[in-house]
């Protein structure tokens, strides 16, 4: 008898811990797609920031070591902030045409397939570029530590 009670207690405990379990999964699995799209949003606001020449909001947005990767060149958030500023490159309208977002912990990577058009030290350009953006969670902030530019074709796709 005292087997069968021990037998049905330890089913019951078992039973009721998997549920704690799923819930954590369940909310993880919200938790991440809370942040895919909060980070979604923030690349997106990043964009018209630099369309907007809003060095004022890019500014806390860019970590202090961030590093920004162009075809002409490679440099430091200081020039970047000024390159936008200045116009030497006017991001005019960015098109967005697929996203993809992977988190690590306090890390995300967002891929962006776009057409930027630009203006380039005084000549308009229109190009085909995958964008990797690397964010990280900084107290209650993201902030931007690389932006990669990528030249590709424009039947290039992100697998997400």
């Amino acid at each position: 008898m005292k087997a069968k009670i021990l037998g049905l207690f330890l089913l019951i405990m078992s039973v009721q811990s998997s549920f704690p379990q799923q819930n954590k999964a369940s909310n993880s699995k919200i938790t991440n797609e809370k942040l895919e799209q909060e980070i979604i949003q923030l690349s997106k606001q990043k964009w018209q920031w630099m369309a907007d020449k809003d060095v004022d909001k890019l500014e806390p947005l860019f970590d202090n070591k961030s590093k920004f990767v162009h075809m002409s060149g490679t440099w430091k958030k200081e020039e970047e902030l000024d390159i936008i500023k200045t116009g030497r490159i006017w991001y005019k309208n960015t098109k967005v045409h697929d996203v993809a977002v992977e988190i690590f912990g306090k890390t995300a990577i967002v891929w962006n397939r776009i057409t930027l058009e630009a203006i380039v030290r005084g000549n308009e350009a229109v190009t085909e570029f995958t964008v990797t953006e690397t964010y990280q969670k900084q107290g209650k902030n993201w902030k931007l530590l690389v932006l990669t530019f990528s030249s590709v074709r424009d039947t290039h796709k992100i697998e997400k």
